[in-house]
């Protein structure tokens, strides 16, 4: 898959189909994204509909940004087809390798050398008046925000069914560790290694003397409940991706998923070194730990 409506990512995807194939791998692509490529590589590829395109199929090879990868997620979402993202992006966090790295990632694909990370997504659903009016899933954030931007939106949070605060702002995120560094960083929560299994819940430009991001159990129950107000409501997104209604009155619950998304892994290195390569963090003065006499000195 690959953000077509980019010239460097067309080129990009040609140079994969090419590498693939000649490397005996078949390769199939959407009709649609399949008319980006010359005739002579698009005959390299099996054309499929999108409904159903990763059945049997060992990896997704996603050529794009974050947005791109998280379209490439809803259909890998709890199957067992893996998911690699090569950034063509900008910060690209959910990517694994960059576009100067096209050869030797194909090379390390046909060749199994990878490894798997599980990464958790959540579930989310809309009651109005008892019935059950949305059912949705994230993997980066749920965000319920205000319908209208000249007004604050009126919300009350609790967790696992006892009320925390009540606070007028722009909105509240409810996000997994993978999305700690997407909007829920922007709104100035905490970047959470993946490996932690948390839920994190990061008020939006609130105004009240409590509104501190807050890392809470993954087995917790997130609840906003839309308060009436001068909004007419508010709206709930999904990975900024899907937009429902949460009226006035409205429940959003969000909880852990049993779906997990799988990303494959390249690099060695930790996660320290991905958050300062993305972010270019300043490192300089560092001289790491020193086993001499003792102990360590940092």
């Amino acid at each position: 898959m690959a953000h077509t409506g980019r010239p460097e990512a067309v080129v990009a995807l040609t140079e994969v189909v090419t590498r693939l194939h000649a490397a005996g791998v078949n390769t199939m692509m959407t009709h649609d994204e399949a008319r980006a490529l010359d005739p002579a590589t698009r005959g390299l590829v099996e054309q499929c509909d999108l409904e159903g395109a990763v059945a049997g199929a060992e990896m997704v090879i996603v050529l794009g940004g974050d947005g791109t990868i998280l379209r490439a997620a809803e259909l890998v979402r709890g199957a067992d087809t893996i998911l690699l993202g090569v950034n063509l992006g900008h910060v690209g966090f959910l990517a694994e390798a960059e576009r100067e790295e096209i050869e030797g990632t194909v090379a390390r694909v046909v060749n199994g050398d990878y490894r798997v990370e599980e990464r958790m997504t959540l579930d989310v659903r809309v009651v109005v008046d008892g019935e059950v009016t949305v059912e949705s899933w994230a993997v980066n954030e749920v965000s319920v925000e205000k319908g209208n931007r000249e007004r604050m939106l009126e919300l009350v949070i609790d967790v696992d069914g006892r009320p925390l605060s009540t606070f007028g702002g722009d909105g509240v995120i409810a996000a997994t560790p993978t999305g700690s560094t997407a909007y829920a960083f922007s709104a100035g929560g905490p970047v959470v290694w993946p490996e932690v299994e948390a839920l994190l819940v990061v008020p939006i430009s609130a105004h009240a003397l409590f509104a501190r991001p807050l890392v809470i159990a993954p087995t917790s129950v997130v609840g906003v409940e839309v308060l009436p107000s001068m909004d007419d409501g508010g709206v709930l997104w999904c990975d900024g991706r899907r937009r429902f209604p949460a009226p006035v009155g409205a429940r959003v619950e969000v909880r852990r998923s049993p779906s997990s998304i799988r990303l494959a892994r390249l690099s060695t290195g930790v996660f320290t070194d991905r958050l300062v390569g993305k972010f270019g963090l300043p490192v300089h003065g560092w001289r790491g730990p020193r086993h001499e006499g003792l102990g360590a000195t940092l």
